[in-house]
């Protein structure tokens, strides 16, 4: 519960600041293209904290780095509201990120100790409560704009919010599985090439965690557009059409622990994957707005559960580095969600933007393919010590 609590916490900020970004811009005096620019500090900010904050987690335990992670994301999360100006907004932003990055990887590095001591797949519906906490903050949003609340007010209440979350939850934590022995000599310091070289298989999971992420920002930011610029759909109808991409996402990652443990991660990436082709190609193609609806729809359905299933095996892989392992499949992800957006907008140049779209299908089917690196891997064998010579 206590994990469950931090995702929807994390899900929660990030959607307060998405609701205030349009009062916020104002408030900085900046241009939409500016705040574009500005934006990718929020994403380096967040790619610096996952690489930090793996190494962190492992050395003294997610029941410690987890609750700091959120206190800072919380109190940075103030910061924007308060932004008058392009540096100081740009500021903000770089630390906000900072502090998503480090609850982002810290939470999930526990979302796998959990899982582990579950014995069965879990983290999915960790993933789920995240999007909760999502459509809880637009709604709650949505009410204090209603109700005349400046940026600054609605943010420092959800900052004291999560303050008060980050403290209560922290006790239930799990504390870490791997507390050595202070006498005990220090297995990094014993074999520090073991330590510092990063899994041959965890790249490949990352690849494919970049892939499958890239294609959930191209939902984000293209959907609705794809509706109204390629169909000429009414602009309420076109919404829908993201409305419907995180309604099947969020619905499918409930659904995917449970068929996890049955079929085994290995089956909901490959047909997951394979779903989600066959929904956006089925949106591109269609001369249809409900056909094209349903596309986005299925899209959603097929990603739900394949980014949750490769977080789960980078943990799973080591689990004395599982937050390292877990920073590198995390933050390749999250370099593709951003880069998908914007490898589209160029494309749109040479090409109608619905056949843009061929570019995510094409990473789905490479995830497919893929697929089996999902397989458990066998730990690899210590390099065997010889005698000197005599």
């Amino acid at each position: 519960m206590a994990t469950f609590a931090y995702f929807a916490l994390n899900g929660f900020l990030m959607g307060m600041w998405i609701v205030h970004i349009p009062g916020i811009e104002h408030r900085a005096g900046i241009s939409h293209a500016v705040l574009g620019w500005l934006l990718l500090l929020l994403g380096a900010g967040a790619f610096v904290g996952m690489q930090v904050v793996g190494p962190l987690t492992d050395r003294f335990g997610a029941r410690t780095v987890v609750p700091l992670s959120a206190a800072l994301c919380s109190l940075t999360l103030f910061l924007p509201g308060l932004a008058a100006h392009t540096w100081t907004l740009g500021a903000a932003l770089l630390l906000l990120g900072l502090g998503n990055g480090c609850l982002d990887v810290s939470m999930n590095a526990h979302a796998v100790q959990v899982e582990r001591g579950y014995r069965r797949p879990v983290m999915s519906a960790f993933h789920a409560t995240f999007s909760i906490g999502g459509v809880l903050a637009s709604l709650v949003g949505a009410r204090t704009l209603a109700l005349n609340w400046s940026p600054a007010a609605t943010l420092g209440a959800a900052t004291l919010l999560g303050l008060a979350i980050a403290a209560l939850a922290a006790p239930a934590l799990l504390p870490s599985t791997g507390s050595p022995d202070p006498g005990a000599p220090d297995a990094a310091a014993a074999s520090p090439r073991a330590r510092r070289t990063t899994p041959r298989h965890i790249w490949i999971l990352a690849g494919l965690a970049l892939m499958i992420m890239l294609c959930e920002g191209v939902a984000n930011d293209w959907s609705a557009l794809h509706l109204r610029t390629v169909l000429d759909a009414p602009a309420a109808t076109a919404a829908l059409a993201y409305g419907a991409f995180a309604t099947t996402m969020t619905l499918g990652r409930f659904l995917a622990d449970r068929a996890a443990d049955r079929l085994g991660p290995v089956l909901i990436l490959r047909y997951g994957a394979a779903t989600a082709a066959v929904g956006l190609t089925a949106a591109a193609l269609s001369p249809w707005t409900p056909l094209a609806l349903a596309g986005w729809a299925v899209f959603g359905a097929g990603l739900s559960g394949c980014v949750p299933q490769l977080f789960s095996a980078a943990g799973h892989l080591d689990p004395d580095n599982a937050g390292a392992n877990v920073s590198r499949v995390a933050g390749l992800g999250y370099l593709g969600m951003l880069a998908g957006p914007a490898a589209i907008g160029p494309l749109t140049h040479l090409i109608p933007l619905n056949l843009t779209l061929f570019l995510p299908v094409a990473f789905c089917v490479v995830a497919t393919i893929s697929a089996g690196a999902l397989h458990p891997q066998p730990p690899s064998p210590a390099p065997r010590e010889t005698e000197p010579a005599a």
